[in-house]
C-alpha cells in the first residue's frame, strides 16, 4: 500500500481514476455546481433531457447550483434528479422526512423549495429510491436512456451511495447490483455519526435504501468530491489500489469518464 505515502503534490500522477487537487472546499463545490448547471444549459439548448444521480453528501454544491439556476434562469423542467439513497427505519420504511437525517427532507429544504417555481421540475422528476419497489428507479433510468452524470462522495470503506463493501463478491458480481435495501456497516454508521449525531453511533439508522452500483457505473460521467481528513487514505486507495468489491469506488478505475475532486485537506498525505 505504498500509495498511502503519495504526497499532496504528486496526487493524481499516474492515477487510475483522474484526481484533481484543488484549494478549499468551496472550489470543489463550485466545480460540481458549475458542471451541473453547464450540462443542463447545453442539453436545454439542444432540446435534450438531463438525468443526474445526486447525493446528500457532499452538499455544498447545492446553494451554488440554486443561485446559478435562479440567476441565469436555467429551466429544470426537462431534468430528472435521482437521489442516491435514504435512511430507513428497522421495518424498511423511510425515516420521517422531518428528521434532520432525512435526505428527502434535505433536498426539499435546500434545493427544491429554493429554486424559482417557474424553473423547477415537477415532483415526479425528483426521484428517491423506493424501499417498497427498489427496481422502479432503475427501470425509469433505462426508459430515460441512462444517466448523464452521477455526482457523489466516497465513504470511509469506499462505498458509493450506500453500496457497502462486499468482499465476498467479485468486482463483476458487485458491479451488477441494482437498487436495494441493505444494512449499514459499522464503519459507515460510525463515520456518519461523527458528523450527524455528535458521535452517537447507536442513534444512527441501521438500514438504508441505495441506488445500485450498476446505475452509478452506467452513468456517462461520474464526478466525486472529497473533503475530510480520512479521505486522504480513501482517495489514494480509490485511485491507486486494486479493483475490488471490498472497496467499491475502485470499480470506477474501469469507467471511461470518472473524476475525483479533492480539497487541500483531503489531498494531504495520510501519514
Amino acid at each position: 500500500m505504498d500509495y498511502f505515502q503519495i504526497p499532496a503534490q504528486d496526487l493524481g500522477k499516474n492515477a487510475k481514476i483522474p484526481v484533481y487537487p484543488l484549494g478549499d472546499s468551496g472550489e470543489v463545490f463550485y466545480e460540481m455546481a458549475l458542471e451541473m448547471v453547464n450540462t443542463i444549459k447545453e442539453h436545454n439548448a439542444r432540446g435534450e433531457k438531463t438525468v443526474f444521480i445526486c447525493p446528500v453528501g457532499p452538499v455544498g454544491q447545492y446553494p451554488i447550483f440554486v443561485r446559478l439556476v435562479n440567476r441565469d434562469r436555467v429551466s429544470l423542467k426537462n431534468c430528472w434528479f435521482f437521489n442516491m439513497d435514504e435512511y430507513l427505519n428497522d421495518d424498511e420504511t423511510y425515516i420521517d422526512k422531518e428528521s434532520p437525517l432525512s435526505f428527502r427532507g434535505f433536498m426539499d429544504r435546500t434545493v427544491y423549495t429554493k429554486v424559482d417555481p417557474d424553473l423547477l421540475m415537477p415532483p415526479e422528476q425528483r426521484v428517491f429510491p423506493d424501499p417498497a419497489d427498489p427496481g422502479r428507479g432503475d427501470r425509469l433510468i433505462e426508459e430515460l436512456g441512462g444517466v448523464d452524470i452521477a455526482f457523489g462522495g466516497i465513504g470511509i470503506n469506499g462505498h458509493l451511495a450506500f453500496n457497502e463493501a462486499q468482499p465476498e463478491l467479485t468486482p463483476e458480481q458487485f458491479a451488477a447490483l441494482g437498487t436495494r435495501v441493505l444494512t449499514l456497516t459499522p464503519e459507515t454508521k460510525t463515520a456518519n455519526a461523527i458528523g450527524d449525531r455528535g458521535g452517537a453511533i447507536a442513534a444512527m439508522p441501521n438500514k438504508a435504501v441505495t441506488i445500485g452500483i450498476k446505475q452509478i457505473l452506467g452513468a456517462r460521467k461520474v464526478r466525486l468530491g472529497v473533503f475530510r481528513e480520512w479521505h486522504r487514505a480513501v482517495v489514494r486507495q480509490a485511485a491507486y489500489g486494486e479493483v475490488t468489491a471490498a472497496f467499491p469506488v475502485t470499480l470506477l478505475q474501469n469507467h471511461p469518464d470518472a473524476a475525483i475532486y479533492t480539497n487541500a485537506i483531503a489531498a494531504a498525505q495520510p501519514f
